[in-house]
């Protein structure tokens, strides 16, 4: 349902992305991931039309995001990170309005604005001044434009962004019911989100993907995560590890001399005791060592810490 090949888009001498590639399979959730400015938005606004890339191609459902962008902007609902609303209208006026210029017929549309209005939970502040709106009704009414005219393919930017937990409950709720039928691309910062949707992921950092599979396999790849506590200098002890071959390290917590690291092998293996013993050789006292299976979060930060160079390797 969505091809993209080899999409880059610079800004001056800086590439905000730079020869991304990965599909998205008819009926499939991707969720795509990466630190803030990895380029997530940037490939978003491609798929839908709103930028052009400066190389390579995307397509979805067939079409050329640029050769045929007006047949590529019926086939998609989009909800961007900050939602396009006219303060100005009331929300149904609003509704009305986004069904017109997605071509609804008439006789249709109150159907679909019906429709809307009861999944998102729009009812209500129907009528009520969008400029009135709380943040978290404007995200739904976001929401109910992208989906109003049944479309093919979803892309959502932060689709859950200032909704409260029932609100959030109920919009994963809606997205997984799409999956019969849509196919839908999000980006989040949340991984319980991606864990409760997804199966397939694409992580992008520094305009590159640095993952493309589902979930398990991934998880799989960056095996065990040992977390280490000890009691000592903390730049002695960073720069112990900082020279063991094969690892990288992250510090989750230092409070005077007690510090705790989140230490993983390039190969995925169990480190824990290599890395106490090496903290041990360096005058340091360790008190804990635990070991667990690396979840999409280590992986994430496994895959984002670091230089391109870095994480290609990871």
């Amino acid at each position: 349902m969505i091809e993209v090949r080899g999409l880059t888009k610079l800004y001056g001498d800086f590439r905000a992305l730079d020869d991304v590639s990965f599909d998205v399979g008819d009926g499939q959730i991707l969720a795509l991931l990466g630190p803030n400015g990895a380029g997530k938005t940037t490939t978003m606004k491609i798929l839908t039309g709103f930028l052009s890339p400066n190389y390579g191609t995307a397509r979805v459902a067939g079409f050329d995001v640029v050769q045929k962008s007006a047949e590529v902007r019926r086939r998609i609902g989009y909800l961007p990170e900050r939602t396009p609303l006219y303060d100005d209208m009331q929300v149904n006026e609003f509704l009305g309005f986004a069904a017109k210029l997605r071509g609804l017929r008439r006789s249709v549309r109150p159907g679909r604005l019906s429709w809307v209005s009861e999944v998102c939970g729009l009812g209500s502040f129907w009528k009520k001044p969008i400029a009135h709106l709380s943040r978290g009704q404007r995200q739904r009414v976001g929401f109910a434009q992208a989906i109003l005219h049944d479309p093919e393919v979803l892309i959502l930017d932060e689709p859950t962004a200032g909704l409260d937990p029932n609100q959030i409950v109920e919009v994963r709720r809606l997205i997984r019911s799409f999956t019969e039928r849509k196919t839908v691309v999000l980006s989040t910062h949340i991984l319980q989100e991606v864990e409760a949707l997804c199966r397939h992921v694409v992580v992008i950092h520094r305009g590159r993907v640095v993952a493309d599979g589902d979930i398990d396999t991934l998880r799989k790849k960056h095996g065990y995560v040992s977390h280490v506590t000890a009691e000592g200098d903390r730049l002695e002890a960073e720069r112990g590890l900082q020279d063991l071959d094969g690892m990288s390290f992250f510090l989750e917590a230092s409070t005077g001399t007690h510090h705790r690291f989140r230490v993983r092998a390039d190969n995925g293996s169990d480190c824990g005791e290599r890395v106490a013993v090496a903290l041990r050789g360096l005058g340091l006292e360790v008190s804990e060592v635990t070991t667990t299976t690396a979840s999409l979060e280590d992986a994430f930060r496994s895959l984002t810490h670091g230089s391109v160079e870095e994480v290609a390797h990871a």
